[in-house]
């Protein structure tokens, strides 16, 4: 250690094993029996050893980084998506891994680029659509990947998200035991649906089913982000349905502008209208008046992305979907009609 800085040498010596057994330890590559691994570890500390990530990464061919790839597109919540940008990053550390942020919208050449190299181990993709054109190229990328999203065939791949679906029942459901009889979907804005954007079209589809087999009538509709949009649009749902006694909102952007667009015309929530919203839990604890939600566990969706990654990392088999089930949120944005 003439240097001050111990080598793995220094450590195995330390340790009374052979370089290749610390290396093991550290890489986890070999099983190597618990007293061996807490001599080593035991070594590490006292010697104050930090294995050079570089190193690392070549003994191991592995890059100790993971893509997550998110593109920036129309229409979608930046803020929400972001939050699950947070979690993958928070969750990739404790795996001792650091997060590529891909935003370009390069769609199959951009996941051909990171593969080619060796600068991520393996992939999360979000913004999955229903039809998307980077899956048949994920089935064959020579890295391991996840999807945070539901395409419409899952067969070979490993998906992760929230059972949107069931979701969307969870809402009418709730609002038909209050007795609403007429509701409305605002959805997501129109280029999502276009786009054929997975977890929208699920929610529309679970509210639809959920409405026929309770008998209530559903209308549904995207809904824009921007406040004259909101507004134009709930003024003009409500003159053509004049007799909707709820709404429910997958578009947390839409929600103020929503409740403005209501007050303005003399709808109180709950009073005269009821709200359901598919969101982030704190959006809508903190909304006035506390919104009744479906929560969006960003961080739990996330969480269960790298641990799936990191488990293909490692040879292990993982489910084909992950759907995390739905809770309901009771506050103070629904109410028996006309209550």
């Amino acid at each position: 250690m003439a240097s001050g800085q111990p080598t793995i040498a220094d450590v195995a010596r330390h340790a009374g094993v052979a370089v290749s057994t610390v290396s093991y330890v550290l890489s986890g590559k070999r099983a190597i029996s618990e007293v061996t691994r807490s001599r080593v570890l035991s070594s590490i500390r006292v010697l104050g050893y930090h294995p050079n990530a570089g190193a690392r990464a070549l003994a191991s061919r592995r890059s100790n980084v993971i893509a997550l790839v998110l593109p920036l597109r129309s229409g979608i919540q930046v803020p929400v998506v972001m939050q699950f940008a947070t979690a993958v990053v928070t969750s990739a550390r404790r795996h001792d891994h650091d997060v590529l942020l891909l935003t370009s919208d390069e769609g199959p050449e951009g996941l051909r680029r990171i593969a080619a190299g060796a600068l991520v181990d393996g992939v999360l993709v979000m913004d999955v659509e229903l039809h998307d054109v980077r899956v048949p190229l994920l089935r064959q990328l020579g890295r391991p990947s996840v999807l945070i999203g539901l395409p419409a065939d899952t067969s070979e791949l490993t998906c992760v998200d929230l059972d949107f679906h069931r979701a969307g029942q969870l809402c009418v459901e709730h609002l038909a035991g209050l007795g609403h009889r007429r509701v409305a979907l605002l959805g997501a804005p129109g280029a999502v649906y276009d786009r054929g954007t997975g977890f929208a079209h699920r929610t529309r589809a679970g509210v639809i089913e959920a409405a026929a087999r309770h008998g209530v009538d559903a209308v549904t509709m995207p809904c824009e982000e921007n406040a004259a949009d909101v507004h134009h649009r709930v003024v003009g749902l409500f003159a053509r349905h004049p007799d909707i006694s709820a709404l429910i909102v997958q578009n947390e952007a839409a929600v103020a502008p929503m409740q403005a667009a209501l007050a303005a015309s003399g709808r109180r929530v709950p009073d005269d209208v009821s709200v359901v919203a598919v969101c982030p839990d704190q959006f809508a604890e903190h909304a006035s008046p506390r919104l009744t939600c479906v929560p969006v566990p960003a961080e739990e969706i996330g969480r269960q992305a790298v641990s799936l990654v990191m488990g293909k990392l490692r040879d292990e088999p993982v489910p084909e979907v992950t759907l995390l089930p739905p809770r309901l949120t009771v506050r103070d944005s629904t109410a028996r009609p006309g209550h």
